[in-house]
């Protein structure tokens, strides 16, 4: 690999990926509706998890799985509390 980088290989990116995505659905988050794509360069993180706390075990696992590496999150806390007021529908 001349002239790249060491660790920032097309091919390496990619299994850095596929071994972050094995650790979110074998660890003790099991969260299997995050995803993780190589986009442009970068690897980009989405998805919904259940709790505020659930958000922050994904997000540390980025950081150590895919550091070094471009990486945009957008990973939310679905929203599980009962309404406190009636839907206004137009």
């Amino acid at each position: 690999m001349t002239g790249s980088a060491p660790g920032h290989s097309g091919e390496n990116v990619e299994y850095r990926v596929a071994h972050f995505r094995d650790r979110l659905a074998a660890e003790e988050l099991g969260e299997l509706g995050v995803r993780a794509e190589v986009r442009a360069g970068a690897v980009v993180v989405t998805g919904t998890v259940p709790s505020a706390q659930c958000r922050e075990t994904v997000l540390r696992t980025v950081r150590e799985e895919l550091a070094g590496l471009a990486v945009h999150t957008d990973v939310v806390v679905a929203e599980t509390a009962t309404p406190d007021h009636a839907e206004e529908l137009p």
